[in-house]
C-alpha cells in the first residue's frame, strides 16, 4: 500500500508542476509578444523623428571670376585661422 501512495503523491506533484509551468509559459508568451510590440513601436518612434529632418545634398557652384576657388571663408581663397594677413 504504502508504493501506492508514493505513486498517486508523486502523480499529484507531476500534474501541479505541470499546471505551474503552464502559467510561466503564459506569462512568458505575454511578455515576449509584448517586447515585440515595444520594438516595433520605438524603432517607428525613432524612424519618424529621424525623418524629420531635411536631408538633402545642394550642388555648389564654382564662381569663375574669382579664379575657381570653392572655400567658403576668405574672398581671395585663402583659409585665415584667426592669423593676420601676411601678405
Amino acid at each position: 500500500m504504502d508504493n501506492n501512495d508514493n505513486i498517486v503523491m508523486s502523480r499529484i506533484a507531476f500534474e501541479r508542476m505541470q499546471a505551474k509551468d503552464e502559467r510561466n509559459d503564459r506569462w512568458r508568451n505575454i511578455i515576449i509578444v509584448l517586447l515585440a510590440i515595444l520594438l516595433a513601436l520605438t524603432n517607428a518612434m525613432w524612424l519618424y523623428a529621424w525623418n524629420q529632418y531635411d536631408y538633402y545634398s545642394e550642388e555648389v557652384t564654382v564662381d569663375s571670376d574669382d579664379g575657381g576657388n570653392a572655400n567658403y571663408i576668405g574672398e581671395d581663397g585663402n583659409i585665415y585661422n584667426g592669423a593676420e594677413d601676411e601678405e
